[in-house]
């Protein structure tokens, strides 16, 4: 895969050293000479130039990139690469860096953004997928489709511990992806049962009900039902 990186700070080097460490092909891009420090990133191919110029992603090659990533500390900058590569060069993915939390309203597909990245908001969900037991926390939200990844941690009081998947009563447009057991990614199939401590990694489409789907893992029903379905008959038990 063929990626071009946007801003040459700390931020960019650390993606663009993963990237070469997983055997793709970098380009990292900046306007600021103090920036292009190639012997730290030296796989890598370096532009001196301003990444918002037409002639800068044309030289580039940005034409011929499956992702650009927009990564430097200035939101403006993100965006208007992000629009550039979407527009003029047609790149099938675009991601980009979300400084201040007040600009991620305008990082979605009308500047051409696929995928945003906010650090203050991936920081908050991580503090709170540390500390929270029973409640739902969203961890990404795709921008393009809508859609998001949320975590639970199942509390010894689910009616759903020692349950099979399979018998899980999960909303529509609701998948569960993953199940985190101590240290250990589980891909679930339907036989797996649920034990106390495990953390679910659940994606929904964007009009799933978070409290409907939050009721099914943690609370019984108001008629003293669970989330739960028996696999002969559909019916709730």
């Amino acid at each position: 895969m063929r990626v071009v990186v946007v801003g040459a700070g700390s931020v960019g080097r650390s993606i663009a050293r993963e990237l070469l460490s997983h055997d793709h092909e970098v380009t990292i891009i900046d306007k600021q000479p103090a920036a292009m420090r190639v012997a730290q990133v030296a796989d890598a191919d370096w532009l001196l130039a301003d990444a918002c110029e037409l002639s800068t992603l044309s030289e580039a090659k940005v034409d011929e990139c499956d992702v650009i990533v927009a990564a430097t500390g200035d939101d403006k900058v993100n965006l208007v690469v992000s629009l550039l590569a979407k527009t003029e060069f047609g790149v099938p993915r675009t991601v980009a860096r979300v400084n201040n939390p007040k600009n991620e309203w305008m990082f979605d597909e009308s500047w051409g953004v696929d995928v945003a990245v906010s650090t203050p908001r991936i920081m908050t969900s991580m503090v709170e997928e540390a500390v929270a037991v029973g409640d739902l926390v969203r961890i990404f939200t795709f921008h393009q489709s809508g859609a998001d990844i949320l975590e639970l941690t199942l509390p010894p009081d689910s009616p759903l511990i020692g349950t099979r998947v399979g018998q899980v009563a999960w909303p529509q447009d609701t998948v569960l992806a993953a199940i985190v057991r101590g240290t250990q990614p589980i891909t679930p199939s339907i036989d797996d049962t649920l034990e106390v401590g495990d953390e679910l990694l659940i994606v929904t489409g964007r009009d799933v009900d978070e409290a409907a789907l939050l009721k099914v893992l943690v609370d019984p029903t108001d008629d003293g039902s669970t989330g739960i379905v028996d696999e002969t008959t559909g019916l709730p038990v």
